[in-house]
C-alpha cells in the first residue's frame, strides 16, 4: 500500500463551469491547486487525472432518464427545469456531462483506490456534490459523486460506509439515496434548513424503515461560530462513527461555513475547519484502517477561504500537515494580485486557536447550539444504542 494520498486532479477539472458571475467557479479549484504546489505538498501525494465516468456507473445512482436530459442539455441546449437543467442554480454550460461525469470518476476511482488497498486516502477536492439527486441537478451539483462512489463501494464489497459531511448545507442528496439502506451511515453538520438552502436536514430526519438512525442531522442556528460548530461535532460525529463502525470513512469538506462565505451564515474560523480534517483523519486510522476518502464542496469565498481550508485539508491527508502560522507565499499572493485586483490572505490561519468543549462540560438548555445537539442526540442515539446524555 502507498503511504502517499492520492489527489485526484488535472486541468479538465476546470470545466465544471457555470459561467461568469456563478458563486461555483472553477477557480475555487485552481486557487487550491496553486497554493498547494506553492507550499510543497504535491511533492507528496500522488496526483491522478480521472477519466469521464460511463453512463453504466452513472446509473448505478441516477435515473437513465435523468442522464439522457443532462447529454440532451450539453449537446442540443435543452433546458430541463423539471430535472433543475438550465435554472439560475444550474444554468447549462457546454461540456456539462463530460464535466460532470468526470468529477464522479475521480470520486469512483480514490474511493476504490482507497478500499483495494492502493493507498490509505483519496482527495478529490473537485467532488463533493451532494446535492444532486438520482433524476433531478440541484444546488450547483449535476451528478451526485460521494453516492455513486459509495455506491460502488457497496457493490465493490464493503458491508459498512460512513459518510460525513460539514458543509455549511446539509448532504440531502447523499441522505436521500441512501436513506433506507442500513450499510450506510449519512451525517451532516449544517446550517439549519429554516435558514438555508436546501431547507432539509432537521434532527428528526433519521433514516427509513429498515435503516432507522443511518441518518444523523446537527441543524445549528445560524451564526454559530467555531465554539458551537466544534462542540456540535464533537458531541455527535465520533461517537455515531465509532457506533457505526465503518469499513471506509467518506467525508465531505465544503468549507463554506466560513465567517466571510458569501452563501451561509455560520461564523466558522479555517483554523477550526483544519481542526475538524485532523479529527476525521485520526477515525479513519482508528477505526476504518486508514481507509479515509475526503472530498470538496461548497465554499464561495473563492481566495481568501477556499484555497487555504482545502490545502490544509490535502496537508493533513499527506501527513504533512501545513502549521497554521505559515505565510501564504508570496508568488502566490502575487499572482491573485494579478489576477483579481486585490491582495490575498497573509497567513494560512485566521488567527485563531481552536478547541474542542466537549459534551461532558454539561448541557445547557439556554444554549441554541446546546439544544440543537442534545435534538440530534435525542433523535438518533437510542438507535445507534448509545446513551443521549453520555457518549
Amino acid at each position: 500500500m502507498s503511504q502517499r494520498p492520492r489527489v485526484e486532479w488535472a486541468p479538465d477539472m476546470l470545466r465544471y463551469d457555470f459561467g461568469r458571475g456563478h458563486p461555483m467557479t472553477p477557480d475555487r479549484l485552481a486557487l487550491t491547486i496553486d497554493l498547494a504546489r506553492e507550499l510543497g505538498l504535491l511533492e507528496h501525494v500522488d496526483v491522478v487525472g480521472a477519466q469521464v465516468a460511463t453512463d453504466e456507473l452513472l446509473t448505478i445512482v441516477h435515473d437513465p432518464a435523468y442522464v439522457a436530459a443532462v447529454r440532451r442539455a450539453d449537446a442540443d441546449g435543452v433546458r430541463d427545469e423539471a430535472r433543475g437543467l438550465g435554472t439560475t442554480d444550474d444554468p447549462l454550460f457546454p461540456g456539462m456531462h463530460e464535466a460532470s461525469a468526470r468529477a464522479v470518476q475521480g470520486t469512483v476511482d480514490g474511493a476504490l483506490a482507497v478500499w483495494r488497498g492502493e493507498t490509505e486516502h483519496a482527495v478529490n477536492i473537485a467532488g463533493g456534490l451532494h446535492h444532486a439527486m438520482p433524476g433531478a441537478a440541484s444546488g450547483f451539483c449535476v451528478y451526485n459523486d460521494a453516492a455513486v462512489a459509495i455506491r460502488r463501494l457497496l457493490d465493490d464489497g464493503a458491508q459498512r460506509v460512513a459518510y460525513v459531511d460539514v458543509d455549511a448545507h446539509h448532504g440531502d442528496g447523499v441522505q436521500a439515496v441512501f436513506w433506507d439502506e442500513p450499510r450506510v451511515l449519512t451525517v451532516s453538520l449544517h446550517e439549519t434548513g429554516r435558514m438555508l438552502f436546501p431547507g432539509t436536514g432537521h434532527a428528526d430526519e433519521t433514516g427509513g424503515h429498515h435503516a432507522e438512525g443511518s441518518a444523523v442531522n446537527v441543524a445549528l442556528p445560524s451564526g454559530t461560530s467555531d465554539p458551537g460548530w466544534l462542540r456540535a461535532f464533537d458531541a455527535v460525529v465520533p461517537a455515531v462513527v465509532r457506533a457505526f463502525a465503518p469499513d471506509v470513512l467518506v467525508t465531505q469538506h465544503g468549507c463554506d461555513a466560513h465567517v466571510l462565505d458569501p452563501l451561509s451564515n455560520l461564523r466558522v474560523s479555517v483554523d477550526a475547519m483544519a481542526l475538524v480534517a485532523h479529527r476525521l483523519h485520526s477515525l479513519a486510522h482508528e477505526l476504518t484502517q486508514g481507509r479515509w476518502l475526503a472530498l470538496g464542496g461548497g465554499g464561495y469565498a473563492i481566495v481568501d477561504v477556499v484555497p487555504r481550508a482545502w490545502v490544509h485539508l490535502l496537508a493533513v491527508a499527506a501527513h504533512h500537515p501545513v502549521d497554521p502560522d505559515t505565510e501564504v507565499p508570496e508568488a502566490w499572493r502575487d499572482r491573485v494580485a494579478a489576477t483579481y485586483g486585490r491582495q490575498g490572505p497573509q497567513s494560512m490561519s485566521d488567527g485563531v486557536v481552536p478547541a474542542f468543549r466537549t459534551w461532558h462540560s454539561g448541557f445547557d438548555p439556554s444554549d441554541d447550539v446546546d439544544r440543537a445537539i442534545r435534538a440530534t442526540r435525542s433523535a438518533v442515539f437510542p438507535a445507534l444504542g448509545l446513551d443521549v446524555d453520555h457518549d
